[in-house]
């Protein structure tokens, strides 16, 4: 796979292509891979470094983390109101955050395609019509059920205790193919198992004449006679990305691909969305939060496949529960304590289980820029918050059905208790500024609709205010899905994909 590296290139770069696509993670990559298929020219442009996966293999977490996340996975979005701050981890990198997922694939569920339809007139985005879009993507990447054989015991524990306090569960399903279960798979799988876009639908855009240009920041969309014609931006050197050469590129078709986070950011600074108002807004972000569990006897959770079931049980309370785990020495900073108190409690690690809740949020979240600095900001709805202490009890409740000892919620401060002690601890009344969050899941920012007033872009991607512009990404999804948003995004990208294919190219 011939990659070339902005960072290398001497003086401007000034470029021609039919299609110019804006990020190589799960929505480019599938666009990129379908239009050079079809014949068409495409220049697919990446912020992130290239990191060949013989590199990424070998990486640490902590190394991992710095070349491959953006801000090394230190970007917030900053709680309003009574909401906490959560870590919104993406993707920086030649195969975006689909290098770095756990591999999880789910089809957008049924009742949100319904609601799709029913809130904001996608009535062509249905389970009828997607069918062919999803088995499509399921085939390119291998989609999988997870074997039984390679849940995790931190897995197998939690899910004992689900079956005791009479709550269903589900096997995942992962993009994977050989997987032995390593539990690497959020910081690059060494083994080439877990089938990202890297491996997947990058190589074959290559293989069809695609050329892909790393460490090349897009700023600015420009426009002709109308119509999208084109981008401006920089290529980027040094781990810090200092702008050096400048970079223009000529195109008769504009895909932006960046993510919910960049794409809303690159629109708004083009000048487009304006008309509706809406971009940036409306964020989705599925706020995660992990519960850990300590048992008697070893657990070794690392041991098996990072993420092998789920349940839905609470679906009704906004909860999906999923399984996780991280590496041990990623692990160990997050435990709580200070000193020898952190050491004892870092010493348990072996004996330690996780699984994680996440919240099938509302759009309270926006992305925007104040001074040349951009950033997010995140409101939870009463009903989101209020589903916080109800994941934070039933999780616990279900480890301890399954035999463990002490529980560790996401409150910062508070250690592990036991039993009685979740009885004493107010789960409702937790300040938002204690509660822990993450997330990787931002959706939402340039939402698709049937009108101009209320989205960003029509039904097939383009943007309302610029023809030949499309958004195809997460950025896109008009609601949250409550559930991992890999294949939905994809199958949405390979959707519009499919129709660019079949529409004419204006003129040069």
């Amino acid at each position: 796979m011939t990659i070339i590296e902005g960072r290398a290139q001497e003086g401007d770069l000034s470029l021609d292509a039919d299609v110019v696509v804006i990020g190589s993670g799960a929505g480019g990559a599938v666009v990129a891979a379908e239009l050079a298929e079809a014949g068409q020219s495409v220049l697919i442009l990446e912020e992130g470094p290239f990191v060949p996966p013989e590199r990424y293999g070998r990486m640490r977490p902590s190394e991992n983390l710095r070349h491959m996340w953006r801000d090394a996975g230190l970007t917030f979005a900053v709680g309003l109101g009574d909401t906490p701050v959560i870590n919104v981890m993406m993707g920086q990198c030649v195969g975006g955050s689909s290098v770095l997922t756990g591999g999880v694939c789910f089809r957008i569920p049924d009742r949100v395609m319904h609601e799709w339809a029913a809130h904001h007139g996608l009535d062509d985005i249905n389970p009828k019509r997607m069918e062919a879009v999803f088995e499509e993507v399921e085939r390119r990447i291998h989609v999988e059920e997870v074997p039984a054989a390679m849940r995790s015991r931190s897995t197998q524990h939690f899910l004992k205790g689900l079956d005791a306090i009479g709550l269903g569960w589900e096997p995942m399903r992962r993009n994977t193919k050989g997987c032995n279960g390593c539990g690497r798979c959020n910081f690059g799988c060494p083994h080439g198992a877990k089938l990202s876009v890297d491996l997947t639908y990058l190589p074959r855009a290559l293989a069809a004449g695609a050329r892909l240009y790393s460490d090349c920041r897009v700023d600015r969309v420009l426009a002709t006679r109308g119509r999208a014609s084109g981008v401006v931006g920089r290529l980027l050197s040094g781990p810090h990305k200092k702008a050096r050469g400048h970079l223009r590129v000529r195109a008769r078709r504009v895909v932006v691909a960046a993510g919910a986070y960049a794409s809303p950011l690159l629109l708004e600074r083009s000048g487009i969305g304006r008309r509706s108002g809406q971009v940036g807004r409306n964020m989705t972000l599925h706020p995660g939060f992990r519960v850990m569990a300590r048992f008697k006897d070893p657990v070794e959770g690392w041991k098996g496949a990072l993420q092998s079931a789920y349940s839905d049980a609470l679906e009704r309370d906004r909860i999906t529960m999923t399984s996780l785990f991280i590496p041990p020495g990623a692990l160990a900073g997050t435990l709580p304590g200070i000193g020898l108190a952190h050491q004892r409690v870092a010493a348990s690690i072996p004996n330690m289980a996780i699984f994680g809740g996440m919240i099938h949020d509302e759009g309270g979240g926006r992305v925007q820029t104040l001074l040349d600095r951009s950033f997010m900001t995140y409101r939870m709805a009463p009903k989101d918050r209020a589903a916080i202490p109800v994941l934070m009890r039933r999780m616990a409740e279900a480890f301890f059905a399954g035999g463990a000892e002490e529980v560790y919620l996401p409150i910062l401060g508070l250690g592990g208790i036991d039993r009685d002690g979740l009885a004493s601890v107010d789960l409702d009344h937790v300040p938002a500024t204690a509660l822990e969050s993450s997330s990787q899941h931002p959706l939402g920012t340039c939402r698709m609709g049937v009108s101009a007033q209320a989205s960003v872009v029509d039904p097939f991607g383009q943007a309302w205010d610029l023809p030949e512009l499309f958004v195809a990404d997460g950025s896109i999804l008009p609601s949250s899905l409550g559930v991992n948003p890999q294949l939905s995004i994809m199958s949405m990208a390979l959707r519009i994909a499919w129709h660019l294919r079949e529409k004419r190219l204006p003129p040069s």
